[in-house]
């Protein structure tokens, strides 16, 4: 699934050294640069016609996280050895610690893993110190590149989250491309179709109707014969990973942002009079309608709660609920639909993203068979039959998407494919990238529990507002 807690003050630990170390420069030599230059990147040793065996023989190492994403990928990796005469090698890590073990290794200045998984956030971290090879000038070589490959087969949106000029507050699609969408999550509503059924209920189209259906269903839900049964699934605890998914996709069809950018300078916006009424009515719909231990919630708690029918809605990942929705999976097995959730006031389905990338280290000395690897987990071939014989769903790329085998294995699930496809074009980061999203996210988590416990909701984000303006920018 997608981020999920690791460690705050452990991750801030472990990456302090790159906080001290002078940013690279902007580098317009990245894929989408203006620069065509690629500044001595090892992708311009790789010369003639393009090869998939012209690494045969080597062997590259992995870092991977637990993951269905991670299965499919393992169980098809005899077909890249096949095609390239290339073995992998591969450590596979349980998200709690994951992302330790990847900053530490990656901190080390080693090279112990050659490719690795990380988010897209991650890039924001990782991106500065240089830990991460720019894989433009990989791209842009055809002698390293396989046309087959068609970079234009990306939903752009993807492409161009994991695209950065390293510079805090600069827009994503620009700069070097620091890693390669992989797989993704959108965030939208699940729902028992049951018990809207049984309480005539219909999916919410505005924030107000999906305050009202979360408190109706923690109301009446047990009269109609789902004991304990509550409205809606969102994450609480103190975590990054609580503000990302439905939080910040709602916040953001609102209008709202986390920081306004004025030249290299951030300024917190959590503590405008709109973010402060927003944040007062979601803190208000958890109350009325979430789960009574909500400030401990984790994906985890949620998806798990659709799926044992102890939630009548869940407005997170899609994959949190579809890991619940397949057939046998669950208790509510059956009876979960999709639906792209309540928009904005103008009718904005703004909507914040999760995705699962793949990067170099910088510090590889098997770049050329690195690339080679990246360019088949990310390519067609592999992302379909992912997609088809595994549970690699939301795919990165168009023609998977469209696909007949994959639309008719999805097809089963109510509102799967309409909703991804009514928020897919929509569905991008709504977050400002800056080196320290993690602290930041963190303490605003923090802060939306201060409001759920009973502060004052202005004077809260205020003091997060003036907390982060010494930090940020």
């Amino acid at each position: 699934m997608d981020t999920h807690a690791h460690d705050r003050r452990r991750f801030l630990a472990l990456t302090a050294g790159a906080a001290a170390t002078p940013l690279l420069a902007a580098c317009g030599a990245g894929f989408g640069g203006d620069d065509k230059k690629s500044d001595g990147s090892a992708a311009d040793d790789v010369t003639g016609s393009f090869d998939w065996k012209r690494e045969k023989g080597t062997t590259v190492k992995a870092l991977l996280n637990k993951h269905p994403y991670t299965d499919a990928l393992i169980a098809d990796l005899k077909s890249f050895t096949d095609k390239t005469g290339i073995k992998v090698e591969y450590d596979v890590f349980p998200e709690d610690n994951y992302f330790d073990k990847l900053t530490v290794d990656l901190s080390s200045g080693r090279a112990s893993y050659d490719v690795f998984m990380l988010g897209a956030y991650m890039v924001w971290q990782y991106g500065p110190p240089g830990w991460l090879e720019d894989l433009g000038p990989w791209m842009r070589n055809s002698a390293a590149t396989g046309a087959e490959w068609d970079r234009a087969d990306f939903f752009p949106s993807l492409l161009q989250a994991d695209q950065w000029s390293l510079r805090a507050g600069a827009p994503l699609g620009r700069g070097g491309q620091y890693a390669l969408p992989w797989g993704w999550e959108t965030n939208v509503v699940a729902y028992n179709t049951e018990v809207f059924k049984k309480l005539g209920l219909k999916p919410a189209e505005s924030f107000d109707e999906l305050r009202e259906i979360a408190g109706a269903i923690k109301k009446k839900a047990s009269g109609a014969g789902y004991d304990g049964m509550y409205g809606i699934a969102v994450r609480g605890s103190r975590s990054w990973a609580t503000i990302h998914p439905g939080f910040m996709t709602m916040y953001a069809r609102n209008g709202l942002h986390d920081f306004t950018v004025n030249g290299d300078k951030l300024k917190p916006a959590m503590n405008t009079p709109e973010a402060i009424a927003f944040t007062q009515d979601w803190a208000r719909m958890v109350k009325q309608g979430g789960p009574p231990s909500w400030t401990s919630y984790t994906w985890y708690q949620c998806s798990s709660d659709l799926g044992a029918k102890k939630a009548g809605m869940l407005f997170d990942a899609d994959t949190a609920a579809y890991f619940q929705a397949v057939k046998g999976a669950s208790p509510a097995s059956g009876k979960i639909a999709f639906h792209p959730g309540p928009k904005g006031p103008d009718g904005s389905l703004a909507t914040n993203m999760w995705i699962w990338s793949l990067g170099m280290n910088s510090k590889s000395r098997k770049k050329s068979a690195s690339w080679l690897f990246l360019q088949w987990a990310t390519g067609k071939e592999h992302l379909l039959k992912a997609a088809i014989t595994g549970n690699h769903i939301d795919p990165v790329r168009k023609s998977v998407s469209q696909d007949a085998v994959y639309k008719d294995k999805m097809k089963h699930l109510p509102g799967f494919i309409e909703t991804f496809e009514t928020v897919v074009d929509q569905t991008r980061i709504q977050f400002t990238p800056q080196a320290q999203f993690f602290d930041a996210t963190t303490s605003w988590a923090a802060a939306l529990q201060e409001i759920y416990g009973g502060k004052n909701a202005k004077s809260v984000l205020n003091g997060l507002a003036g907390d982060l303006a010494s930090k940020v920018g």
